[in-house]
């Protein structure tokens, strides 16, 4: 059922999305302030079940795009994406009876609030990601058919520019990546022009919804001393995503971290707490694989998020510091990102891994 999202809800939601971003996405916080400075200027933000859209409704996916560590440097004004939104519409002559999420981790899951807002439209409860992908073209929107350009780009400086590949979505990711580097390494898009029965089709819905019920079950956890790792476990078993896992608690003893072509990457390396073993995990904006004792235990699409051990609470990955006392989780991917069309977009080859994707809960079996 559709709702609007109230100001206590706004912590929760960028903890649960902060979660599904795996530590790509860029930094909730940002923009959680943006949302929260909307509710206190009295803007309303409706969160719209996709089955109660009109086929015919068009609809426009926007974000921001770019590498995270670039984010809290250059914080956003808010208007940005709502710039793009404006110059897609003008670009196409039609006006947008709504935003989605291009994915529902991290900040990207709220820009389109700050995006609805400021235009004056709600944001469909859904996503093309389930979780942040690192490339426009990731996103089961294009796996099923919907084209992703034309998309607009802008900047905190007020330029904006037009992007048109066609039906090749891959091409409109390496040109808006280039642009996006041209802007300073981060910017704002709209993009995936689509019906409402494109979302219908295409989309992976209610992940935000999801986004929130996740960050309200760490909240409750955390207040009622719980281990909020195993309320999560418990949790997602009766959603979508349906398998959720410690892979393991220890202590980061290093980070290699560089902006390389538009992305943050790196290797986060954790020794357990007793010693005995130790997990290396790479990342491009997002975590994609994660070693223990040189086997794999979780691979993209798979979610791979790295949490406070105390208190369940996800770290970026351009916070990941040594000496961090953390517990890297394992979140599995719905139906919908499991198909062979879908791992051919976003499946590991895609970010250059030799490794075959096995199923999350099949690996959690095997060890």
């Amino acid at each position: 059922m559709s709702f609007y999202l109230s100001l206590d809800d706004v912590p929760d939601l960028a903890r649960g999305a902060a979660i599904l971003g795996t530590g790509g996405g860029g930094d909730p916080l940002i923009g959680r302030l943006l949302v929260e400075e909307c509710l206190k200027n009295g803007k309303k933000i409706e969160i719209l079940d996709p089955t109660e859209i009109d086929d015919d409704d068009f609809v426009i996916a926007t974000a921001m795009m770019g590498a995270p560590t670039v984010v809290v440097e250059k914080v956003p004004a808010g208007s940005e994406a709502v710039r793009s939104l404006r110059a897609l519409e003008k670009h196409l002559g039609k006006t947008a009876d709504a935003t989605i999420p291009m994915e529902c981790g991290g900040l990207n899951s709220m820009i389109p609030l700050v995006v609805a807002a400021e235009a004056g439209i709600p944001v469909v409860d859904g996503d093309g990601m389930g979780r942040a992908f690192p490339e426009l073209q990731m996103e089961t929107f294009g796996v099923y058919g919907v084209s992703g350009s034309p998309l607009a780009v802008s900047d905190e400086n007020g330029h904006t520019c037009i992007v048109d590949t066609g039906q090749d979505n891959q091409r409109m990711e390496t040109f808006a990546r280039a642009v996006t580097i041209k802007m300073g390494g981060a910017a704002y898009i709209a993009e995936y022009p689509m019906s409402g029965a494109d979302v219908k089709r295409t989309a992976i819905r209610n992940t935000v919804t999801l986004a929130l019920n996740i960050g309200r079950t760490l909240r409750k956890a955390k207040d009622k001393h719980l281990d909020p790792l195993a309320e999560l476990s418990a949790f997602l078993k009766d959603t979508i995503y349906g398998h959720g896992t410690v892979l393991m608690r220890g202590k980061i003893v290093d980070v290699e971290r560089f902006v390389r072509d538009g992305f943050t990457q790196g290797f986060a390396t954790v020794e357990s707490f007793d010693g005995g073993h130790e997990m290396r995990i790479q990342f491009r904006n997002e975590n994609v694989i994660a070693h223990k004792n040189g086997a794999v235990v979780a691979i993209v699409p798979d979610l791979i998020t790295i949490v406070d051990v105390d208190l369940g609470t996800p770290i970026t990955s351009e916070a990941l510091r040594f000496g961090q006392r953390v517990a890297v989780y394992g979140i599995s991917t719905p139906a919908i990102m499991r198909t062979p069309e879908a791992l051919q977009v976003f499946g590991p080859q895609a970010f250059g891994l030799h490794e075959p994707w096995v199923a999350l809960e099949e690996l959690s079996a095997a060890r």
